[in-house]
């Protein structure tokens, strides 16, 4: 059995259900040059919403989180301490904003490695992953047990969203 690529109807759903039925799927990048990488996500983070206080989001709608609020499966990319581009895919239903930071691929453990071996940066923002040449998620059936933990680096989020169980990991990488 082949690999399914995933469409706008699996990000169309509540980012608390998206995030961990991301963690085993394949993040396929395909260069300019015709060749292409898939890295296996091991691990992921939600954010969800204008009450989430750890979520670009919850100081309201501006130009940076405009694109948080927009159509399932849209990609948010950020620079994070000027330097890192993360990257993220939106939930859910539209004025909702919600999305699923990539945290963690199979040898990459940190969200700026990722992204860095990926070559993701600021063109990816606003792009979906639903028909895109350059990069999608696929399903190839692999179904990791997850292990539920507190999300990393949100020190300025109240302690109610700081120590929420919404990052998920592949327990066999735990």
């Amino acid at each position: 059995m082949g690999s399914i690529i995933l469409n706008e109807d699996f990000f169309h759903r509540d980012v608390l259900d998206v995030a961990p039925d991301l963690v085993g799927k394949l993040i396929v990048r395909t260069f300019e040059d015709g060749s292409e990488i898939s890295l296996r996500v091991t691990e992921a983070e939600a954010y969800r919403g204008e009450e989430d206080t750890a979520c670009h989001a919850s100081k309201g709608k501006t130009e940076r989180t405009k694109i948080l609020y927009g159509r399932s499966g849209t990609i948010y990319v950020y620079l994070c301490y000027g330097m890192h581009w993360l990257m993220n895919a939106v939930t859910g239903e539209e004025g909702q904003p919600q999305a699923v930071l990539f945290r963690a691929c199979e040898v990459y453990n940190g969200p700026a490695k990722l992204t860095k071996k990926l070559g993701i940066d600021k063109s990816f923002n606003g792009e979906s992953f639903c028909g895109n040449p350059r990069i999608r998620i696929e399903d190839d059936g692999y179904r990791p047990e997850l292990v539920a933990l507190p999300r990393v680096g949100i020190d300025y989020a109240t302690p109610e969203y700081r120590d929420i169980l919404w990052r998920f990991v592949d327990k066999s990488r735990k």
